[in-house]
């Protein structure tokens, strides 16, 4: 959904510049639109745990792995947290599992063994904190006796709570019974060291390994890859029926080597016959299972097949043998065509799914939705409602309302811009997108878009009050300079203006000699670009 993917981007804006509390909001927005995509509680899982708040951050990393149980990430989430509550071994658990479904992950791996340290170190900083401790304390003869005695039991509990407290307890016999029996060794004396053996001497070097000499391939062998020879020079030649008689012999000769059942398909390819290039290819694909060929040659059957199906625009089933392809041997060109496969099935779908009658439902029930305060299921159905209808203007401008109220400001205006482009003079789509530049307090630019309103329609009550409050606005804005700055870089406008070294060189000289600004303004371009930084208040002119 275009609408999620746009919040959780700028969920992983907000989350890269600092601004935690922006990347939660936007990312819940997002899970609102698409509650069924694990990467985005995945990022809000990240973004919790960011912010400290530990416990949601675990839950959103289950959730994650509930809709996704076999993606790395999750688990990497999920321990992740579960170590922040330092709760080692569920952590140590998670990293497991995710290395079970994919054994090679660095972060996996790289996690597991630093939460297995921890572990360690805290075993070895407190042996009192086993699990077992008073199984183990039962299974020695040494400390079975000593059980009994409460006020030793009393004694375990305080060191298992406090650890601090071992150095003052070392000089009672007991502890340091106890702690041989929990650490397995002696402590009541030091055994002499044995001196260390001298090293063996070095073997002697070993002279290099000849390589194994090539081994004869067999008669049948040979002639099966001279009959192929001959036949790719036919099919070069465009001699397709010469070459399917000499793939077709070297099949006969050498049954185990699929590679002369693919060379048959790719002649059925070239003459139109998708179906029996099918059949061979999933005949060389079984042939290649049975006698461990490469995954490579594997992977170029199920391409094949993947390429016949979008000769035939069937893309649904082309996209499904790419990605067979793509999971033996990853090659960007299988991946390239994929991807067109997958585009255009996207695009068919999305024409299929257009009704202009469910539109009209869903919009009714936004509208409802709208009317309670729900402004959360509201853009929802107004999102299925352009699903279904994307060419009516009027549904942009209730979903970009829904917006403004979520103060998604950004989003609202880009539905009030398509509103605009749909239906150029609808002008709630100008009030709209006004409003809600007057809410980011742009109030040039909210101004500019009433007076267009004003210019359609100049009875227009909503458009003439708004002008006027922006113009009030405007006059009395005592913003920090921080505030301004802040505000006027977050415009792409403003920022390709700063951007810009040839503006940056003339602003300095402004700064240093404001008699030039005259000659400045003489350039259209120019003037321009200073008339906008004059607007967002970045420069005065006096």
């Amino acid at each position: 959904m275009e609408e999620a993917q746009e919040l959780k981007e700028r969920g992983n804006r907000a989350l890269a510049a600092g601004d935690v509390v922006g990347a939660v909001r936007h990312y819940t927005a997002a899970i609102a639109l698409d509650g069924h995509n694990h990467v985005l509680f995945s990022n809000r899982s990240a973004a919790y745990a960011r912010q400290g708040d530990y416990a949601r951050a675990l839950a959103d990393a289950c959730r994650t792995l509930e809709l996704r149980p076999d993606w790395a990430k999750g688990y990497s989430r999920k321990a992740a947290a579960l170590e922040f509550l330092h709760r080692f071994e569920e952590a140590k658990a998670a990293y497991e599992e995710g290395l079970k479904h994919e054994p090679g992950n660095t972060q996996l791996k790289e996690g597991l063994r630093g939460v297995e340290a921890r572990l360690a170190e805290r075993k070895l900083l407190n042996p009192f904190s086993v699990p077992d401790l008073y199984g183990r304390l039962e299974g020695d003869p040494r400390t079975r006796a000593l059980l009994g005695d409460p006020e030793y039991r009393r004694l375990l509990e305080q060191l298992r709570s406090h650890p601090a407290q071992l150095g003052t307890k070392l000089q009672d016999p007991r502890v340091m019974t106890t702690l041989s029996v929990l650490l397995g060794v002696d402590l009541s004396g030091a055994e002499e060291e044995e001196e260390a053996p001298s090293p063996p001497p070095p073997p002697p070097p070993q002279p290099p390994a000849q390589p194994p000499p090539p081994q004869e391939l067999p008669e049948n062998k040979k002639e099966a890859q001279r009959e192929k020879e001959l036949g790719n020079a036919a099919y070069k030649r465009k001699e397709f029926p010469t070459a399917l008689a000499h793939y077709t012999r070297a099949e006969e000769l050498d049954p185990t080597n699929m590679t002369y059942v693919t060379n048959q398909a790719a002649v059925y390819f070239e003459t139109g016959d998708y179906n029996r290039c099918r059949e061979l290819c999933e005949k060389a694909i079984e042939v290649g299972r049975e006698n461990r060929e490469d995954y490579r040659q594997i992977a170029k059957a199920y391409a094949r097949i993947g390429n016949s199906y979008l000769r035939e625009e069937r893309y649904k089933d082309a996209v499904n043998f790419y990605n067979k392809s793509l999971a033996e041997h990853r090659t960007p060109d299988v991946l390239k065509k994929c991807q067109q496969a997958e585009k255009i099935l996207k695009e068919q779908e999305r024409l299929a799914y257009i009704d202009p009658d469910l539109a009209l439902e869903e919009k009714n029930k936004g509208n409802e939705c709208f009317q309670r305060g729900d402004y959360p299921q509201a853009m929802k159905h107004y999102s299925e409602a352009i699903r279904r209808n994307p060419h009516e203007a009027r549904l942009y401008s209730n979903r970009a309302a829904c917006y403004t109220k979520l103060l998604e400001f950004p989003l609202a205006l880009k539905d009030c811009e398509e509103c605009i482009r749909l239906e150029p003079s609808f002008i709630k789509g100008y009030t709209r997108k006004a409003a809600a530049l007057e809410a980011m307090k742009d109030y040039s630019k909210a101004m500019d878009v009433y007076q267009r309103a004003l210019d359609l329609d100049a009875t227009c009550k909503e458009a003439g009050e708004g002008y006027q409050r922006c113009l009030l606005a405007q006059y009395n804005r005592q913003d920090t300079p921080e505030e301004v700055k802040r505000r006027a870089m977050a415009d792409p406008e403003v920022q390709q203006i700063m951007s810009d070294p040839a503006m940056r060189l003339i602003l300095e000289q402004m700064q240093k000699d404001p008699q030039a600004l005259s000659e400045h303004l003489k350039n259209p371009v120019i003037a321009q670009k200073i008339q906008k930084l004059m607007d967002v208040g970045l420069i005065a002119i006096r």
